[in-house]
């Protein structure tokens, strides 16, 4: 079992920054493929941003790469979400999850096992 809690989610002016965090506890963290994903108001939940288990491989949907970094601190149990230059359509529920059986990159929900509660971002405009 992984249990995932993220933070550092809240409002923000467009052009600004978030840090998004994610601690997990349970099974060996540093073993854990882990992602983001965000889901808006109406719309499905889409990929956002992948690390593999060693940190030495990302991988990031078209539409926030150059602005979002996705990293992990293997020491604290934490993966974060450090996003720049926002922009209102960034707007969304982002959760954190923990792919426990593969660390091959992958953008699909269903390669997850678990699943954070979620944290809110809100860009205005």
């Amino acid at each position: 079992q992984v249990q995932l809690i993220e933070s550092g989610g809240g409002l923000v002016q467009a052009g600004g920054s978030l840090r998004l965090s994610c601690a997990a506890s349970g099974r060996t963290f540093s073993t854990n493929a882990m992602g983001w994903f965000r889901q808006a108001p109406g719309k499905e939940r889409e990929f956002v941003a992948y690390i593999s288990w060693s940190g030495g491989r990302t991988v990031y949907t078209d539409s926030v790469k150059g602005r979002f970094t996705i990293s992990r601190d293997n020491a604290k149990d934490t993966v974060y979400l450090q996003m720049n230059s926002l922009k209102p359509e960034d707007t969304a529920v982002y959760y954190c999850a923990a792919s426990v059986y593969s660390d091959i990159p992958s953008s699909r929900a269903h390669d997850y096992n678990y699943w954070g509660q979620g944290t809110q971002v809100t860009v205005s405009s």
